[in-house]
């Protein structure tokens, strides 16, 4: 039986700390940041660039270009930033054969001024792309937290990435690297979107902040430099994120650092600690996943009918209760009155919690009197959380003024705000309804129905924001309302079931392109996977129950799992921001369809 086998599959897998510890395999992104990093700080760590060349280079594809997922034809700025480590890297050549494709896709493509501009941003610390002639006045960084432009109006993952950046383009910080690749630009150097209508606005904001005094100006910069320096992790990462804490090294030296010094040799020892050998290679992850792995299975597994007093479970649980958050973060500034109590996604993180991983954490932990007071704690921090309109985002509350979306910078409308999201919004009602016994008629509740209610799309569908895309939305919305109480037969549920079984596969299974993440609509995939699948049958079953055929044809495509090929299991489910950064989450494949197996096997029809 598949849900036995795979039970004893992960208790082998389960560390001694109680973790089980997949890899969080990003884009290349991270790979070629650590290239680059490493010979801008002349760090002589042979062995370690060779091997992540050597993977880099493996991923290469026939026409000369990198790609995020198997149906991308070529992604630009992955691309760019592979050719560029590459070469950095001393290893390679422009002459090479390969280097010639890459760049022959470059040129095709329209070179490095159509990059996306965190790949400029990359470029211009080495010197191979030029900064924007305007800067980025650093009052800003002085303004109060209420203030329209302050730090805290963006998302905390656009915060923590801006910041550093900003010092950088404002000292025009550079560490020039030994290659050219001048005959890629190919075209007037931009950053942003000029065809927004608030670029000129905005423009002539800067500017009248610009006059301020110098003295401010000196205050602007020691501000984001304690900004950074008080958001350091234990390991010396920055918000325990690889990509932030690459940008974090790059302001640290534009603002004076030495290269040698302490807090950027710790940072460098905290990002090799994130190393994680794949079958294809080493590879950097963006943020370990051991908290979100470890919560998943743990409650899969309790819903499988693993007891939680199996020591499977025991050591799990208790690992997660030891990950609780005690620090008060960046989400209290929105959410003041809310206590600590949430956790992080990866076991460096203690301070930055999130709504998904919290609710997880509180699955896996319902049912064991031990830790009843870690578990009143989280869920009173995750009420908290709730925005205005009643849903949930990521990490933090309040951090949805729509009008920051059209700030002329690439995936504006997806990074620089943390709005209210169909999927996380699903999850936590879910958690709500069916762990916490809060249903339709608790007001908490009611907002949340609501907001799912406006946010659903005319096919009945739902967009998912942190995997892809449409079924992974649909999936979290529909078990979210059916477990605070929402009648099965409601229309908002009957119209999703009707557009999950238009886009079922002939094999049983369910497949979705990461182009629906670009596109913004749904895009299917010709091959099915197993956690695409899995969420889909979790949702008709919640809605159609165990006979429906489309639930049936489901199951077997689930229980059959010795039959999925390679690319099903390897393609990315998992979305950090589309176009840039998909995430094959190795831990899915065992989480979801053991998940809709065990409800499956619950369901009475």
């Amino acid at each position: 039986m598949y849900s036995q086998d795979r039970i004893e599959e992960l208790r082998r897998l389960q560390q001694a700390d109680g973790t089980w510890r997949f890899c969080f395999e990003g884009a290349p992104m991270t790979d070629c940041l650590m290239i680059i990093t490493m010979r801008m700080l002349d760090i002589q760590g042979e062995e370690l660039i060779e091997k992540l060349t050597k993977r880099l280079a493996a991923l290469q594809g026939k026409n000369g270009a990198w790609s995020l997922y198997e149906d991308e034809r070529g992604n630009l700025s992955v691309t760019v930033l592979a050719y560029t480590a590459l070469l950095v890297s001393g290893r390679y050549k422009p002459s090479d054969d390969n280097m010639r494709q890459a760049e022959a896709y470059i040129q095709t493509q329209g070179g490095l001024v159509r990059t996306h501009f965190m790949t400029k941003f990359v470029l211009a610390v080495i010197g191979q792309y030029p900064y924007p002639k305007l800067s980025v006045p650093t009052p800003l960084f002085l303004l109060p937290s209420f203030a329209p432009m302050s730090m805290y109006s963006l998302s905390n993952y656009a915060r923590i990435h801006l910041v550093p950046m900003v010092i950088c383009l404002n000292k025009r910080f550079i560490m020039p690297q030994d290659i050219d690749m001048s005959h890629l630009l190919l075209g007037e150097a931009s950053w942003f979107k000029q065809e927004r209508n608030v670029s000129s606005n905005l423009i002539q904001q800067g500017k009248r902040l610009a006059l301020y005094p110098k003295k401010l100006h000196d205050k602007g910069f020691q501000e984001a430099e304690r900004f950074i320096l008080n958001r350091l992790e234990d390991n010396g990462t920055f918000y325990s994120y690889a990509t932030s804490t690459f940008y974090m090294i790059y302001a640290l030296l534009a603002l004076g650092y030495k290269q040698n010094a302490p807090i950027i040799v710790k940072a460098m020892q905290g990002l090799v600690s994130y190393l994680f050998h794949t079958a294809k290679g080493l590879h950097l992850q963006n943020s370990p996943s051991e908290v979100w792995d470890t919560a998943l299975l743990s409650y899969s597994l309790q819903e499988a009918g693993v007891s939680v007093h199996d020591p499977m479970i025991r050591a799990a649980n208790a690992y997660l209760v030891h990950k609780q958050h005690h620090k008060m973060g960046d989400w209290s500034v929105r959410a003041p009155r809310a206590t600590p109590g949430g956790w992080g996604f990866s076991d460096s993180n203690t301070f930055v919690p999130d709504n998904d991983d919290t609710s997880a954490v509180l699955r896996a932990l319902k049912g064991e009197k031990m830790y009843e007071k870690a578990w009143q704690r989280g869920l009173s921090w995750l009420l908290e959380m709730q925005n205005k309109d009643g849903g949930w985002g990521a990490f933090e509350k309040g951090a949805d003024n729509e009008w920051l979306t059209v700030l002329p910078l690439d995936n504006a409308e997806d990074a620089i705000i943390d709005n209210s999201t169909p999927d996380v919004t699903g999850r936590v009602l879910e958690f709500l309804g069916n762990y916490a016994g809060l249903h339709e008629e608790h007001s908490i509740v009611k907002r949340g129905v609501t907001c799912l209610e406006r946010l659903q799309r005319q096919d009945g569908s739902w967009y998912g924001r942190w995997g892809i895309c449409y079924i992974y939305g649909t999936w979290a919305a529909v078990t979210g309302l059916r477990a605070v109480g929402v009648l099965a037969s409601d229309s908002r549920l009957q119209r999703a079931a009707v557009w999950l079984e238009s886009i079922q596969h002939s094999d049983g299974g369910f497949g979705e392109s990461c182009r629906s993440s670009e596109k913004k609509r749904f895009i299917p995939l010709s091959f099915s996977t197993p956690s695409q699948t899995a969420w889909a049958v979790d949702a008709l079953l919640a809605i159609k129950g165990r006979d429906a055929q489309s639930v049936q044809r489901g199951v077997d495509f689930l229980r059959h799992w010795e039959k999925w090929t390679e690319r099903a299991k390897s393609y990315p489910t998992g979305l950090g921001l589309p176009g840039q950064f998909y995430i094959r989450y190795h831990s899915y494949n065992y989480i979801f369809p053991l998940l809709a197996l065990a409800h499956y096997d619950k369901n009475n029809g």
